[in-house]
């Protein structure tokens, strides 16, 4: 094995991870974060599609990078009968399975859900597809834009007529933690029952999950959210104003208390108890003119100006960073929220994990080269699959 197993809550779990791109892969990592063993079952001559998308990590993929440091690589052929047998015997002594290959690869691998929960009663199964089990879209290939798309979060992101995808992968990040907190879950179970648990996960419903408030403005009103750029369709004021030094603060109000907090904030306290304003609801008719009386407010103010306005006031506010921003971001480095992972090319910065106990240990696994660990898992596993099935 490359790695040391023996620390952490999830210490003495193995996970098998027959995964690709995003949603699987970042949920086992995430169980590996918590000291999980996890074999990531990888195609031989290629991996994980994650692999190639980029060389900016010491000539390995960001993607990849982020989302695989602490497992183990089998490049496994399962259309050969030999390692089809390994991973039957990595089945058998696994706590979890996270899949999330195409529609209908594990059925043709002989790898079906309902025979592999007969045959590993305590084993944890997650399924991970894009549009679930049955219905009209059960076939189709999904990716985050696809499934963002499908499930209406583009519609109410960027600006009106200009729809926008995220930055984010949300489809892929969020199911990767409702499998994560599943897995979780059933470990929990098991405990008590025995019994291990089939998880099906569907990227559409996650996405249909977080679009919660805009489906319920939907149902009950029939009128469609209209998207606000960098804003909210259901806050006002709420959004991003240029300062006079070429910032953007971001600032805005979630109450009515907050709204009256912010009129004498921007010298006009008259405005709290004007009806036009009086609401939420009332706000949102008025966006438009609420957004010209704010930027009018910052564009004679810097943004240390207006934070520290905004601060002493009760009013929420941030900064607009970029990405060079975030890296440099002294919360961040203030809490040692950065580690060291290591990777086939040497050392690489990475982020801490963002939920950890008090006392559980911060394991800085290893990002595997392509195979890394595939006589070592060959030699481990292979064995028993050659020696057969034990005596009744």
């Amino acid at each position: 094995m490359s790695e040391q197993h023996s620390n952490g809550p999830l210490a003495g779990v193995m996970v098998v991870g027959l995964e690709q791109a995003i949603s699987a892969p970042l949920c086992t990592r995430h169980l590996a974060d918590l000291g999980a063993r996890v074999v990531k079952v990888e195609r031989p001559g290629c991996g994980d599609s994650t692999r190639h998308y980029d060389s900016v990590v010491r000539g390995l993929s960001a993607h990849f990078t982020w989302l695989n440091h602490g497992k183990e690589s089998a490049a496994l052929d399962l259309a050969d009968p030999a390692d089809l047998a390994v991973l039957r015997e990595l089945l058998a002594a696994a706590d979890v399975l996270v899949s999330n290959l195409g529609p209908g690869a594990l059925d043709r691998l002989g790898l079906g859900v309902d025979a592999l929960a007969r045959d590993h009663p305590r084993l944890i199964i997650v399924d991970i597809s894009g549009y679930g089990s049955g219905g009209p879209l059960e076939h189709k290939r999904a990716y985050d834009l696809l499934i963002q798309a499908e499930a209406g979060s583009c519609s109410i992101t960027g600006t009106p007529g200009h729809p926008a995808k995220p930055g984010i992968p949300i489809a892929d990040i969020g199911t990767a933690l409702y499998a994560y907190s599943a897995v979780l879950a059933a470990l929990y179970d098991r405990e008590r029952t025995g019994r291990g648990a089939v998880i099906p996960i569907a990227m559409l419903d996650t996405v249909a999950e977080m679009m919660g408030f805009a489906l319920n403005q939907v149902l009950h009103t029939g009128t469609e959210p209209v998207p606000v750029g960098l804003g909210s369709p259901m806050i006002a004021p709420y959004g991003a104003y240029p300062t006079v030094d070429g910032r953007t603060a971001v600032l805005g109000t979630t109450s009515d208390r907050e709204w009256r907090r912010l009129a004498e904030l921007i010298g006009r306290p008259e405005l709290a108890d004007d009806p036009r304003y009086a609401h939420n609801d009332d706000r949102i008719r008025h966006r438009a003119e609420l957004d010209r009386l704010l930027e009018q407010w910052c564009a004679t103010r810097t943004l240390a100006e207006i934070q520290a306005a905004a601060d002493a006031a009760g009013i929420g506010n941030a900064r607009l960073n970029g990405v060079v921003e975030l890296t440099r971001h002294p919360q961040l480095a203030a809490r040692d929220r950065w580690r060291k992972v290591e990777t086939p090319s040497g050392p690489v910065p990475a982020l801490v994990p963002p939920a950890l106990a008090t006392g559980w240990p911060i394991r800085h696994g290893s990002v595997p080269a392509l195979g890394a660990d595939t006589a070592a898992i060959r030699t481990e596993f292979g064995a028993r699959a050659a020696a057969g099935p034990p005596p009744a």
